[in-house]
């Protein structure tokens, strides 16, 4: 089965946070994110743009309405994704808490959220 983790922050909150802070914290992912590619489980992980680069498309009155920023006004946003392969939940819970978003960066409101995949095409 495969999974799609979501891993979230919240923008106030890391906005707050001393450049050293933010400095100390993003610099201790490289290492985490290669411990969980090091599992052989990992299909896609990636990081995503700043907010304010951000569009939404949205079908209106038989054409397409471009506007910008995230599709919905929420506390926290997604900030970077991940696919899994697992052979049972609990590995795929085990693989997921390996992500920098679930171990660290709890001032930044970052979190992780695991969903599972029924359909999975890879490209």
């Amino acid at each position: 089965m495969h999974y799609l983790g979501l891993a979230y922050f919240t923008p106030e909150r890391f906005a707050t946070l001393p450049p050293d802070d933010v400095k100390a914290l993003v610099s201790q992912c490289p290492a985490l994110d290669a411990a969980m590619r090091a599992t052989g489980k990992v299909r896609l992980s990636a990081s995503l743009g700043d907010l304010d680069t951000w569009a939404t498309l949205r079908p209106r009155d038989g054409k397409t309405h471009v506007s910008d920023g995230p599709y919905a006004e929420a506390k926290e946003v997604v900030g970077g994704l991940f696919i899994i392969e697992a052979d049972s939940r609990d590995e795929a819970l085990c693989l997921a808490a390996m992500h920098p978003a679930a171990q660290i960066g709890e001032e930044g409101g970052w979190a992780v959220e695991l969903i599972p995949m029924p359909f999975y095409l890879p490209g």
